[in-house]
């Protein structure tokens, strides 16, 4: 992964009771990561940004209007967000098919994709949890759509 400035160390400094071990912070983009796992959280943490990323790896490249779709709960300002977020990370591309009218499609980039074996876990996790608890998601996922 290609980022804008190398990764810092930062002394680790203590707050509240808590036991800590970490001897030091990362700094990244002017934001601090405890580890590895919360800099990947950073950049596909929250409910949009990896459903957002799983449909353009499922997809391929796909229209902010097939992705609105696709998400039917997410709002309009929360989408455009969570894309710029994304495409400011370098986890999408954007490419303008049409000024008039002005038409995008996004791709996932080849860091983006890098993320797939994250995808294929949390899929295969979901579906075994779902089959726990009575719902053959493999069978029945024409009534899901």
């Amino acid at each position: 992964m290609s980022l804008n400035r190398p990764l810092k160390s930062i002394p680790y400094q203590k707050v509240g009771p808590w036991p800590i071990t970490l001897k030091c912070m990362i700094e990244l983009h002017n934001k601090t990561y405890t580890c590895p796992v919360d800099v990947t959280l950073g950049f596909v943490g929250g409910k949009w940004k990896i459903l957002i990323l799983s449909h353009l790896l499922q997809f391929g490249d796909r229209s902010y209007s097939d992705i609105r779709k696709n998400l039917p709960a997410i709002s309009e300002k929360m989408l455009s967000q969570q894309l710029k977020e994304l495409e400011r990370d370098k986890l999408i591309t954007k490419t303008v098919i049409s000024e008039k009218p002005y038409r995008v499609e996004y791709l996932l980039s080849e860091t983006g994709r890098t993320l797939s074996p994250l995808f294929d876990f949390l899929s295969e996790w979901g579906m075994k949890y779902l089959k726990q608890h009575g719902i053959d998601y493999i069978k029945d996922q024409h009534l899901y759509k």
